[in-house]
């Protein structure tokens, strides 16, 4: 059996980014969408029939 560990509460990350960094991070996610709906084109698939599943942010 595992070691019990009192649950600790939920911590917040600040990080700082860039306005350069945040633009060339949108742009590959632009890309990335892009080829995923080449991907589906190719694999005869429509959108809807691939769910993206999001996961929750850790706040």
């Amino acid at each position: 059996m595992g070691t019990v560990q009192a649950a600790r509460p939920a911590q917040t990350l600040y990080v700082t980014i860039r306005r350069d960094e945040l633009r060339q991070l949108k742009d590959e996610r632009d890309q990335l969408k892009q080829e995923l709906a080449q991907l589906r084109l190719l694999m005869g698939h429509q959108p809807q029939s691939l769910p993206l599943t999001q996961r929750a942010p850790h706040a």
